[in-house]
């Protein structure tokens, strides 16, 4: 059962017919008798390629718009009969059934027609049904048929017959295990997309699948492996910007670089912006009048985390900017653009990753966000929870002035980026402390005021840009405490959700202190 498979009879039938007429004539090199299907069968004919019609085999024709061409016993038993078991080659020989040795399907392009914005009929029609029971049926027998879905499995086999006339049993065994994969994965998106447009927010059962973007030298440590996989989403970012230049994405360059993307796409493209990442956490963001003030002012909050960072752009890389951030060590850039001299820049960084993507990711947008744990998944929505000024509460006796409000609704995106628990310091636009992660948030705060402190040690500012800030709270604050810690740092206004049982104690601190502070009704827990 293990012995290399020669190939004598191959059905092919793709939807994306890329590099069909040199694969099927390097087939019929090799003495395969090729059988096909409607248009596939057409194209090989118009090449001049001698080509069997499955009508022709299955003595039906293909009828009902071609739903029904394939699901017939002389193709399937061709398919699945074991060549080594005598009842079966009786059975084969008794129904005149000859034996097909590969087969090669693209399915129908279901995918790329949800992404394309069909409507439901359409999509419906682009689902394929005779490939995926003849790519199932065939790997389940994968020691007497090679199973193809994609061009690059053909080019494997052809590599094994250009040099040994037969295909091994290692690389059939391969192709089986691709072929689950893949109708798995086809099976999911249908699934989904059904799910999503019957409205059903927790179907009985939810599949995931995606296709392989790169194997990883390693995940989080060296001693894990990792893979990262796209699932076929049109939303720019990491999965689908083009890498100018520098050496392979790492799991970790990955994790940081859709974490700062998403950032940005949350400040939009009205203002020049850029946000540092490190850690999935931002240690600097800022608006400014052209991108490279924002840049700078990012570094500014917090230079030394900055050290071997992310950092993405919501504007076209000049040469300006690329040559000072070329002044300490950065992993990626990300960008919706770059200039030539800004490429000729970082060219000179072998080791630096430019992404360039086709527009920034929509905050708004529908999406999905997974997280494994033992035994299962959590799955939900994307965070596309958005606070304008007229969602915002005032709750405290003075009302922020204009420039708070338009500092605590920037504060307020950021913050739905950072690690819970969150404070954030920011000012005119700009970060000033960010507080991540922390199991406390008085805690987080502290941090906040302490990278502020040493921000303007190392600039040698006066004092900490906290002076006159203003702070935003991801979840409620449980206790005054963070309040006035925040107060103590020099925040002047206060943006939070509100919904703590202790609500009235934290009002009345802050009008103790003057703030002002308003309520936004939406949490953004970030874990």
């Amino acid at each position: 059962m293990s012995a290399p498979l020669k190939i004598r009879r191959a059905l092919i039938s793709v939807s994306d017919k890329t590099g069909l007429i040199d694969q099927a004539t390097r087939l019929r090199s090799h003495g395969a008798d090729l059988i096909s299907t409607g248009g596939t069968a057409k194209a090989l004919k118009d090449a001049a390629i001698p080509v069997m019609d499955v009508a022709e085999l299955t003595g039906f024709p293909e009828m009902m718009d071609g739903r029904v061409k394939t699901l017939h016993p002389m193709v399937h038993g061709g398919l699945l009969f074991l060549r080594d078991n005598d009842q079966h080659v009786a059975d084969a020989r008794t129904h005149g059934i000859a034996p097909i040795d590969l087969i090669y399907v693209n399915l129908y392009p279901f995918e790329a027609t949800v992404a394309s914005g069909a409507d439901f009929e359409t999509c419906i029609e682009n689902i394929d049904i005779g490939g995926p029971a003849m790519l199932r049926a065939a790997a389940k027998n994968y020691a007497f048929v090679a199973v193809c879905t994609d061009t690059s499995d053909v080019e494997a086999v052809l590599a094994e017959l250009d040099a040994n006339g037969e295909v091994s049993h290692a690389l059939l065994r391969r192709l089986a295990a691709k072929t689950y994969a893949r109708t798995a994965a086809y099976d999911a998106a249908i699934s989904s997309w059904y799910a999503r447009q019957n409205g059903e927010d927790a179907p009985d059962w939810a599949a995931l699948g995606g296709r392989l973007a790169q194997p990883l030298r390693y995940g989080e440590n060296p001693h894990q492996k990792a893979a990262f996989y796209v699932t076929g989403e049109k939303r720019p970012g990491v999965a689908t910007a083009r890498q100018l230049q520098g050496k392979e994405l790492s799991y970790n360059n990955i994790n940081d670089t859709d974490a700062a993307y998403e950032l940005i796409g949350e400040l939009g493209s009205e203002t020049p912006a850029v946000a540092i990442i490190k850690h999935a956490n931002p240690c600097g963001v800022a608006l400014g009048a052209t991108i490279i003030d924002a840049y700078r002012a990012a570094l500014a909050c917090d230079p030394t985390s900055a050290f071997g960072g992310i950092v993405a752009l919501n504007r076209k890389l000049d040469e300006e900017t690329a040559k000072v951030i070329t002044d300490i060590f950065t992993e990626v850039v990300i960008a919706p653009g770059a200039d030539a001299a800004a490429e000729a820049v970082f060219a000179k960084k072998k080791n630096l990753r430019l992404l360039i993507t086709d527009g920034l990711p929509d905050p708004a947008a529908p999406g999905l966000f997974l997280k494994t744990v033992a035994g299962g998944f959590l799955l939900q929505d994307r965070d596309a929870g958005r606070i304008t000024r007229a969602d915002l509460k005032v709750v405290t006796r003075r009302a922020p002035t204009e420039q708070e409000l338009a500092d605590l609704l920037f504060a307020w995106r950021v913050a739905k980026h950072v690690k819970s628990n969150t404070i954030l310091y920011a000012k005119d636009g700009v970060t000033v402390g960010i507080g991540a992660g922390q199991m406390s948030r008085i805690d987080s705060a502290r941090i906040a005021a302490r990278k502020a402190e040493d921000a303007a040690e190392t600039a040698g500012w006066p004092e900490p840009k906290t002076r006159g800030c203003v702070a935003a709270s991801d979840a409620f604050f449980p206790f005054a405490d963070g309040l006035i810690q925040a107060a103590s740092a020099g925040a002047t206004a206060i943006i939070q959700p509100g919904g703590s049982i202790r609500d009235d104690e934290v009002i009345a601190a802050a009008d103790e202190a003057g703030l002002a502070m308003v309520f936004t009704g939406m949490r953004h827990f970030r874990h």
